[in-house]
This record gives C-alpha cells, structure tokens and sequence, in this order.
C-alpha cells in the first residue's frame, strides 16, 4: 500500500478514520478482507503471496498499516512486512504493537517501511530504514506516502523525481482533507474516497504491470466499526462494506 490518509480523534463519533490505496503488481495475488479465525479477531485482506496484510484492524480496535519506505540503499528484509502487520494486530493496543514491532527488529530483517499503530488512545508512526524512528502522533489529519508523513519526508536521490512528485501529492491530500466546519465522521471519509479517487491528487495509479489495486475506507467508533473496500483502483471501483466486521 502506498498511500494511507486518517483523521485520528478528530470526530466524536469516528475516534479514527482512514483512506488507504494499495499500490502493488498487477499480478500479485491477493484476497479481499475477511474475518480471520485468530485470537483476537482480524479484519484484514490477505496478501496472496507472503500470507501477510497491509492494513486491518482486530476486535480490540487495533489498527495496522503499512508501505513501503523508499531508499537509496534499503536493508535486506528476509521476512514479509506484511507478516509484521499480521503480527501487530495480533496485540491489545496499539502502545503493545509497538513493542512487538521493536522485539520483531531484532529477531528478522525488513526491508523499509513506514507503520502506523493506532487505537482510540494513541496514534504511533514508525519509519524503518534499518533504523527505527518512532513518533507519537497528534490529533488530526495524517498522510502517509513511501517517503514519509506529514511534511517529513526523506527522498532517495534514485528516485529524486518520483519522490519529490509523491511529496507534493502528499501535502496537497493533507490539505484537501482537513476537515470543514460542522463535517461528520462519515461525511470526510465519503470526501477522503473522493479525493484518493482523483487522478488530480497523484495517488491512484495505473502504471504497465503496476498500479493501484485495491483501497480501503475504515471507520472504527466507539460503538461501530465499518470497512468499506474496493476490490480495484477507486477511480473505477465501487466500494463495497465487508461483512462480518469484529
């Protein structure tokens, strides 16, 4: 996934919202999001290929995402980083899934990633390049890219254009989606859909072999949680609310 925005204790009703796009090759397998029969309970699609996630939630209101960190020279990663994201929603809260992803540093390698952690008390960000930076986030919007969050990016020179390209198409998101006077929790994520939907934005892609295959909409309040999913890139893409939430 290469594109994850989330309004983190900005509504009442929606403590956290999320947009994500998944960008991965056109012929990578992959399922669309079900419950696992784990302890605790996930809703997560499933990455064909590794066995791992990109993004889900448990029944605890633990929330994992993920995308790849671009580097001039990324560590050699022996396990999936979606097998990480498997692993985080595996704990209680999101302050345990950081631990974890700190004893998970040192037991395999990863290549580079950037990670957020979240439940309705705390909202975390990590960024891995084979150094591990963790970042308490603030209430708020939040806009996660492969170079990094928030106007903190750091671009590879082998990918200087395309990286500062994804930068720009990050702050302009972040703008974009900051909430309006009076919105709901439901009325941003409808505009969030929108917007990650609009080739104006940059972050809807169809490229040869190569794209955005699938983007998902997460509400997770304190009485309910929804997720939406669109099983293709969202400028064509219905979404549709997955059964059998936890």
């Amino acid at each position: 996934m290469c594109t994850l925005v989330f309004a983190w204790q900005v509504f009442g009703e929606i403590p956290l919202a999320v947009a994500a796009n998944r960008d991965e090759a056109i012929d990578r397998p992959s399922d669309p999001p079900t419950v696992w029969d784990t302890e605790p309970a996930i809703l997560a699609p499933l990455d064909g290929s590794a066995g791992g996630t990109w993004i889900g939630y448990n029944e605890h209101g633990v929330l994992a995402a993920i995308t790849n960190r671009w580097l001039d020279d990324s560590p050699s990663g022996d396990r999936s980083r979606g097998l990480l994201v498997r692993d985080v929603l595996g704990t209680v809260t999101a302050e345990d899934g950081v631990r974890l992803v700190e004893q998970e540093l040192q037991a395999a390698d990863y290549d580079g990633f950037n990670l957020v952690v979240a439940d309705e008390n705390a909202a975390i960000y990590l960024e891995w390049d084979g150094s591990l930076r963790v970042r308490t986030l603030e209430p708020g919007v939040h806009v996660v890219v492969n170079v990094g969050s928030d106007g903190r990016y750091r671009i590879p020179e082998r990918r200087a254009e395309a990286g500062h390209e994804q930068a720009e198409n990050a702050d302009a998101l972040r703008t974009a989606l900051q909430p309006e006077p009076g919105e709901s929790g439901d009325a941003w994520l409808d505009r969030a859909a929108e917007t990650i939907a609009d080739h104006e934005y940059g972050v809807c892609v169809h490229e040869d072999g190569f794209g955005t295959r699938s983007s998902s909409l997460l509400a997770l309040g304190d009485e309910e949680r929804e997720y939406w999913y669109a099983d293709g890139p969202p400028c064509v893409t219905e979404y549709e609310r997955v059964e059998g939430q936890v």
